[in-house]
This record gives structure tokens, C-alpha cells and sequence, in this order.
């Protein structure tokens, strides 16, 4: 499970669900010492496990070490209950709707390439889901940013 435990798990879900949450609300919410929640927090951060208070979490430090995308054909009219279906599944961290050969983008994890089998079958038996294909990301080249995009916006503001 690499360096966290379901305490540091609880700690991270909080933080991901409210980015901005103070160390004693945290500590409140999750019925810990305030000094606990301190230490967790920071050490999660030194190790780098969580950056920008919860909003990026070291996925290989909580066991899971895949990341595929899968390009889902869904059948006409289905869509709404697909994505219903695929919110269910925990490993969906994301889908998108997109254009091109197939109508869902959806961004998956998990924890080996035998549990991935097991992640692309749940996202199969999604209703209204007809096919799909994978593509496994073997190494991150340009982490998700939003830097960039916000200085080039600043940019192109008038002044």
C-alpha cells in the first residue's frame, strides 16, 4: 500500500473533497487530534503524496499503479445511463464525452495489469456500453498543470 494507511487514506479523501479545509476542521471531521491531523498532513506533503492541498495524490503511493485510457462505443440513446454506471466504478477517475471513434474518453486506474482486466470489464458492463479499446499509459510525460494555461490567458487579456 506504499507509505499511507486508512488513516492518511480518510486524511486524503477530506482533502480532495475540500481542498481548502483547515487542519483543525480536518482533525473535527475525522475525530482525530488536531496535532495528528497536523503531522499526517505535513508528512504526506514532505513525501509527496498529496500537492495542492488533496488536489493531486500520488496514485503509485496508495497502491495504484496503472493508468489506461479506454475509447468506449456506447449504444444510441444509452449514454445517460453508461455514465451512471461508470460513476460507479471507483477506478473511473474521469470520462469525457468526445467526438471521433467513440463517444466516451474515460480515464482509468488500477492497481496491475491483472486488476485493469478486471476495471475494463466493470467499465463493459456499463449499460448501454458496446465495445471498447485500451490504451495503457506506460510513463507520464507532462503531468496534469493548469500554470501554463493560466499565464497564457493572463496574456491574452487586454491590459
Amino acid at each position: 500500500m506504499g507509505i499511507v494507511n486508512r488513516l492518511d487514506l480518510r486524511i486524503l479523501r477530506e482533502l480532495v473533497a475540500t481542498p481548502r479545509i483547515g487542519i483543525t476542521e480536518l482533525a473535527e471531521r475525522l475525530g482525530i487530534a488536531r496535532n495528528t491531523a497536523h503531522a499526517r498532513v505535513g508528512r504526506l506533503e514532505r513525501h509527496g503524496v498529496v500537492a495542492g492541498r488533496g488536489r493531486a495524490v500520488d496514485q503509485a503511493a496508495i497502491g495504484v499503479e496503472v493508468t489506461a485510457f479506454v475509447t468506449v462505443q456506447v449504444a444510441q440513446g444509452r449514454l445517460a445511463s453508461a455514465v451512471e454506471d461508470l460513476t460507479a466504478v471507483p477506478f473511473v477517475l474521469e470520462a469525457h464525452g468526445i467526438a471521433g471513434d467513440g463517444d466516451l474518453l474515460v480515464r482509468v486506474v488500477a492497481r496491475n495489469t491483472r486488476h485493469l482486466h478486471e476495471v475494463i470489464n466493470s467499465v463493459l458492463s456499463c449499460r448501454g456500453v458496446i465495445r471498447s479499446t485500451t490504451a495503457v499509459a506506460m510513463t507520464e510525460q507532462v503531468p496534469f498543470r493548469i500554470g501554463p494555461l493560466l499565464a497564457a490567458v493572463e496574456h491574452d487579456l487586454e491590459p
